[in-house]
């Protein structure tokens, strides 16, 4: 095995196991918990498109220990499995024994990451992504406004009219860029905006990292619909990247240095609750005392961190809407975040809001929990498959006949806009939030 692993230029996988940190090493008692009794195969997108073992949940738990224990080697046909998996913890949900299989994989992540020597071309765009920009908020900014002036100068449109991106490979990861923001949303960063009316609760907001340069309208509805609802919002000012690309990569030790950086920007602040209209960023926030071993000086800081966060959409169906809300007559499909439905077991909140808005009728998608291919940068890195899974959701979603497409995560709406476009529907895709905003009745109390 060791002359073969050094042939591949690959490492021992039981060496590669040892050099894996502390805290994301399995132990046998969270593989054993799968009895491979198979209920999670139909809750697996990818199971559910090739009907392939190797990509099922049970499967890649079963290439895991076999890597632990030596049996497997740590070589490209075990990581292509497991890049495979979308970590959308659809099959958490599915468990009866409680398999934590969102932390299994990100732990076999993990390993890779230290074990495995990818191709040159993949190790530069991860250390360029996980390690260089996504830490690194000027960065982001920087990165924006190259991609704002390819977007709005002409040269999207000669790269697509000349085929220049076909030609590279490019064409339909251009077609899932974000729209980058006239205005950023850093400039909000260190604001305090006061409650409407009585104050019932002081939130601190959670502004991620692309968001604040993609999505700046939607943390400005939050805002809006949380000072209605009477609350006092603040922006913290040093706030960084949730973590959650770099965990869900397994570059563990990126998340881990950005959950201290987030632990210090909020510790000053008496909050009542740490608030994210980003299901994915919520669901890495929760967990972060899972990124330290017990013991560590950092683990009860981050329980306390975990302890307060919570998705916007939890936050207001727990303490309830006074703000009036005026009618919008509109057919609204739901799409479940799988973050949110799966990572964080929140389903009936954001329906909740939606029903509670006048006018509108919530139609429920076939398989609205089915992951819409979106998956952090899962539709960046296995592309194809990304968008065979949204045809599928943009099939689910036709058949509702809605007007608007609501969900609660902005990767997911990026994703569903991109799939309007691709496949000619005319829904406008929102987040929860954004319909609340919308239903806002202009100069009440």
């Amino acid at each position: 095995m060791a002359a073969n692993s050094a042939r591949t230029g690959e490492m021992d996988p039981a060496s590669a196991a040892l050099d894996v940190f502390a805290a994301d090493r399995p132990q046998y008692a969270d593989y054993s918990r799968c009895v491979h009794c198979g209920l999670c195969l139909n809750h697996c997108p990818t199971y559910r498109l090739w009907h392939v073992e190797a990509d099922s949940p049970r499967g890649r738990i079963r290439q895991m220990m076999l890597v632990d224990q030596g049996q497997l080697a740590l070589g490209p046909s075990y990581v292509t499995h497991i890049d495979r998996c979308l970590d959308c913890r659809a099959c958490e949900t599915a468990c009866p024994s409680g398999v934590e299989y969102g932390k299994l994989v990100e732990a076999a992540r993990a390993q890779i990451e230290q074990g495995y020597r990818r191709p040159w071309p993949a190790r530069i765009a991860r250390d360029w992504a996980f390690r260089r920009l996504l830490p690194q908020p000027r960065r982001i900014a920087a990165a924006a406004r190259l991609l704002r002036m390819y977007q709005r100068s002409g040269l999207g449109r000669l790269a697509r009219a000349t085929g220049i991106l076909r030609l590279l490979g490019l064409r339909d990861r251009e077609r899932l860029l974000p729209k980058v923001d006239s205005e950023f949303f850093f400039s909000e960063l260190g604001k305090t905006f006061p409650a409407r009316g009585t104050r019932r609760a002081r939130v601190a907001l959670f502004a991620g990292c692309v968001a604040q340069v993609a999505f700046s309208e939607l943390h400005r509805a939050t805002i809006r619909v949380l000072q209605a609802n009477g609350c006092e919002v603040v922006v913290p000012p040093r706030q960084v990247c949730c973590g959650a690309l770099a965990s869900h990569a397994g570059v563990r030790d990126v998340a881990r240095d950005l959950a201290r950086e987030n632990f210090a920007a909020f510790e000053d602040g008496d909050f009542d609750a740490i608030l994210t209209s980003a299901a994915g960023c919520g669901s890495a926030l929760k967990e972060y005392p899972q990124l330290f071993p017990s013991g560590d000086p950092a683990r009860e800081p981050a329980a306390c961190f975990s302890g307060k966060v919570r998705d916007v959409t939890e936050f207001l169906a727990s303490l309830g809407l006074t703000a009036p809300l005026g009618r919008l007559p509109l057919r609204v499909t739901y799409q479940d975040s799988c973050h949110l439905a799966h990572g964080q077991g929140i389903r009936e909140a954001p329906r909740a809001l939606l029903c509670a808005i006048p006018g509108v009728e919530l139609v429920e998608m076939p398989l609205a929990e089915q992951c819409c291919g979106s998956a952090g940068v899962y539709n960046v890195t296995q592309t194809k498959t990304s968008l065979e899974l949204l045809a599928l959701k943009m099939d689910a979603i036709r058949e509702t006949g809605a007007q608007v497409i609501a969900t609660a995560n902005p990767g997911c709406i990026l994703q569903l806009r991109a799939g309007t476009a691709i496949h000619g529907t005319s829904q406008e895709v929102l987040h929860v939030v954004e319909l609340l905003d919308r239903a806002l009745v202009p100069g009440s109390p």
